[in-house]
């Protein structure tokens, strides 16, 4: 049985991709019904991530077009599917990238259902968070500390959620490269601090702006990326999308090291000797993210406090928050707010 509460509207303002490549236009669209093992959720705010580009701009392969993108969602339950049972009308929650799984392969079965074969994606395969509503699998719905406002708490949805599964595969190093310091390293930069590890933040050459943030967010040195880390680093993370970094990287961390590659879309690696790979140096990638760093995060995030930072745009300025985010022109992480 379907529960709705009183008053929704049956339409619904959404920012609709049709074609790789296109701007996402505003449209009237219905209102979605949730399915039995579904929530629907009201918008509240949305944050932009890179992956969004990466959909828009036509670099993430065969996305559902048309397609609502956004996938750093947090709004108010408005209705529950007739299945749902472990959340109740009102409450605020999370939706992320990851958003259905099978639930039946190896991958699930172990706890590994970020490697889900047949998974399906918040704002690439399954409609996003640039609209007031949108539906989503109980499953990966997640509820928000209390701490957090909306707008704060939206980028903790996948800057945090990857940045701290890139944490993890980091391991206990002690002396962390970030290359790329946006809206995921500034969040992983207060982990760092908080666990007494000593950040080194490469930015691309010449951003004084982002070095400066980095070392506002407890950097112990920030600098361009092509310059050679001031000190052997024991990890790097890469949340650029450049694979000439990976090169970089390699030659900055210690023998033994390991250089973990946050995103999900990154340009062609270039060819390097294997010298800089020798002597047990590890190059590894993050795949999307698993409920448990989910529960992990968002339980650590108001402990250390992770505070966000954030630019809001109204919904309808989607296209100018991307295009900031696509020339670099953003410290922190940009939300749109459906209810500007």
């Amino acid at each position: 049985m379907q529960m709705n509460s009183p008053g929704l509207n049956k339409v619904m303002r959404a920012m609709v991709l049709d074609a790789p490549r296109e701007p996402v236009k505003l449209r009237c669209l219905p209102r979605p019904q949730p399915a039995a093992s579904e929530l629907l959720v009201k918008i509240a705010a949305c944050a932009i991530c890179r992956t969004d580009l990466h959909v828009v701009d036509g670099e993430l392969p065969d996305p559902k077009c048309p397609i609502i993108p956004g996938h750093e969602i947090v709004g108010r339950i408005a209705a529950l599917g007739s299945n749902v049972g472990n959340f109740s009308v009102g409450e605020r929650v999370g939706i992320p990238w990851l958003g259905w799984t099978c639930g039946k392969c190896r991958y699930c079965r172990s706890g590994h259902e970020n490697l889900c074969p047949a998974a399906r994606f918040t704002g690439y395969q399954i409609d996003g968070g640039y609209a007031e509503f949108t539906t989503a699998d109980a499953r990966y719905c997640f509820r928000i500390p209390d701490a957090y406002s909306d707008v704060e708490a939206a980028p903790l949805l996948c800057a945090g959620l990857i940045g701290y599964r890139a944490l993890k595969m980091a391991g206990d190093a002690e002396k962390v490269g970030i290359y790329g310091f946006g809206a995921a390293a500034h969040i992983v930069a207060q982990v760092l601090r908080h666990q007494g590890r000593t950040l080194f933040a490469f930015t691309a050459p010449g951003d004084t702006a982002a070095q400066e943030f980095a070392l506002e967010m407890g950097a112990a040195w920030a600098g361009g990326s092509d310059l050679p880390s001031p000190e052997p680093l024991d990890a790097a993370v890469i949340f650029a999308p450049v694979g000439g970094l990976v090169p970089a990287a390699l030659r900055a961390i210690r023998p033994g090291g390991i250089v973990v590659c946050g995103g999900i879309h990154m340009s062609e690696i270039p060819a390097f000797p294997y010298d800089i790979l020798w002597r047990e140096k590890r190059l590894v990638s993050v795949a999307n993210l698993t409920r448990r760093d989910a529960e992990e995060f968002l339980t650590l995030a108001p402990q250390i406090p992770v505070r966000v930072t954030t630019e809001t745009f109204p919904l309808s300025c989607a296209n100018t928050a991307l295009a900031r985010l696509r020339e670099g022109r953003l410290i922190g992480a940009a939300v749109l707010v459906p209810q500007h």
